[in-house]
């Protein structure tokens, strides 16, 4: 056993809960690495120090750049926005850290391309936190569609929506300024990560996208609030892909479908202990979708419950990453999703952009 100092930059949502996975994930998995709470950084010193206090850290500071720096961190986990991911991941490559950045990989597909050839040259670990493909019930999925359980597939249909701005009367903030925040750059990655996980590389996009409230308490809302794709991959496989966060009713609506030949799969992240599978065998009146709930026979079920049907829950898709990139750090091979995963679904929405501009077909090699 041996441990590693955990360097974490942004206490807020994902920065409590990656602070929370790396405090568990020793525990959870008896990872040869054991992670240490050794530094947070935040906006300020008093949120600083708020963070460190809340979450067990040994030190808070307010500027990112001291804790890349500090010889007692060793691996640095992004938990801030997409326009600081570029700055913060060259910075931490360079002292020689291993980053963990959230999605989507920085603010641009310059950036994503270029966080991808400075950790690629320096041999550092590095991954994309895309923690819905993770859960027990999808990496199953992954499993049945690769083991041709459901035969050969033919279509493919997805979804994130939520409803976080879905009310009209809600008011403008950072999420309708720009367009990485918008539907497109922040919903849509997750969704694009989980099509390619399944199915493999998309060939080509046909993209629409639309603004629903153009206005939010007099401000003008600068970005899309929905979005869809008509995808072709590059298997042959034709698929739909949808996008919404004004889509009421909605709280974690990371839903796919996949029809094969012999069957078909089906499955929805707020129910994300259950997976439902369709064979097409036996009497045609006894045919029908069949739940499987998740238990020890499922991938990184075991480890947090013996119980079938228990069920894992959000935050335990983030431990999974981190014993993931804890596994990347420790033998020294690339775990997927790496920089490179996250660049390549950058490709996607960068061709889902030139679609929607260019009112065609695009070509994904184009971009």
């Amino acid at each position: 056993m041996a441990d590693i100092g955990i360097g974490i930059i942004g206490g807020g949502y994902m920065g409590k809960a990656h602070s929370v996975a790396m405090a568990s994930v020793a525990a959870v998995f008896d990872t040869p690495l054991r992670p240490r709470l050794e530094m947070i950084a935040a906006t300020s010193p008093q949120s600083a120090e708020k963070y460190r206090h809340a979450y067990g850290f040994k030190r808070g500071t307010a500027d990112w750049r001291e804790l890349v720096a500090d010889p007692a961190v060793e691996a640095v986990v992004i938990a801030s926005p997409q326009a600081t991911h570029r700055e913060i991941a060259f910075a931490a490559i360079e002292h020689g850290k291993h980053v963990l950045c959230e999605k989507p990989l920085g603010e641009s597909l310059e950036d994503s391309a270029a966080m991808v050839a400075a950790a690629e040259k320096s041999g550092v670990a590095n991954m994309v936190g895309f923690n819905y493909i993770r859960t027990p019930a999808s990496q199953y999925a992954r499993k049945l569609i690769a083991d041709g359980l459901i035969g050969d597939v033919t279509w493919f249909r997805g979804e994130h929506s939520e409803d976080f701005l879905a009310d009209p009367a809600a008011p403008a903030n950072w999420r309708t300024e720009t367009e990485a925040a918008g539907c497109l750059g922040d919903l849509a990655p997750h969704m694009v990560n989980a099509a390619r996980a399944l199915l493999g590389p998309i060939a080509e996009v046909m993209a629409d996208r639309k603004t629903v409230h153009a206005q939010r308490g007099g401000v003008a809302v600068k970005n899309d609030d929905q979005a869809q794709m008509l995808v072709t991959f590059e298997s042959g496989v034709q698929g739909h892909l949808y996008f919404s966060r004004t889509h009421h009713g909605r709280k974690m609506g990371y839903i796919y479908e996949v029809v094969g030949t012999k069957g078909a799969l089906r499955f929805n992240q707020e129910d994300q202990n259950a997976l439902e599978l369709y064979l097409a065998d036996g009497p045609e009146a006894e045919r029908g979708y069949r739940k499987i709930l998740t238990g020890p026979a499922h991938p990184d079920y075991a480890p947090f419950c013996q119980g079938p049907g228990h069920g894992t829950g959000y935050n335990d898709t983030i431990i999974i990453e981190a014993k993931d990139f804890l596994t990347a750090i420790h033998t020294g091979e690339p775990v997927w999703p790496t920089f490179r995963e996250g660049h390549e679904v950058n490709r996607i929405i960068a061709a889902a952009r030139a679609s929607e501009s260019g009112r065609r077909w695009v070509n994904v090699s184009e971009i």
